[in-house]
């Protein structure tokens, strides 16, 4: 004897309940945030060198100038690229015993020139806190040194 079996639908997944969930949820997310406030920032404006009052330079340093295109000089000898600049500073280093330097770079020269700079003058045995960093302005860049 052959019984007939009802076709089976094949159910599907109930969306509206899904909906709803998603509803719930949504409106549990909304009334739970707390939204940021905007904060005032502080202007701070540092002080630049003409403001500051200032005595007799004591030491004398040689400068580690590094300008807006990446040029690197060491007291007016041109450095050809920056990974040769370590062999020049521990040249230097052995010419000038004692004498320090000072690191002249302009504000609009790339991080990675700076940070390759500072690498080298830690491969020539040169700590980096010993080396102070003067930032050129635009507008020193343009007026005469002094």
């Amino acid at each position: 004897m052959r019984f007939e079996q009802p076709v089976r639908k094949s159910r599907g997944v109930p969306v509206v309940p899904m909906i709803d969930l998603l509803f719930v949820i949504l409106i549990f997310l909304v009334v739970s945030t707390t939204f940021k406030k905007p904060r005032s920032v502080l202007p701070i404006e540092l002080p630049t060198l003409k403001e500051i009052t200032g005595s007799e330079v004591v030491d004398s340093r040689s400068v580690l100038s590094l300008d807006k295109e990446g040029k690197i000089t060491l007291d007016a000898v041109a450095v050809p690229d920056v990974l040769l600049l370590d062999s020049y500073l521990k040249a230097f280093t052995k010419e000038n015993p004692g004498r320090k330097l000072e690191l002249e770079a302009d504000k609009q020269v790339p991080l990675e020139k700076l940070l390759g700079v500072w690498d080298a003058l830690t491969r020539a045995g040169i700590a980096i806190k010993d080396v102070p960093a003067r930032i050129r302005l635009p507008q020193d860049a343009e007026s005469p040194s002094q």
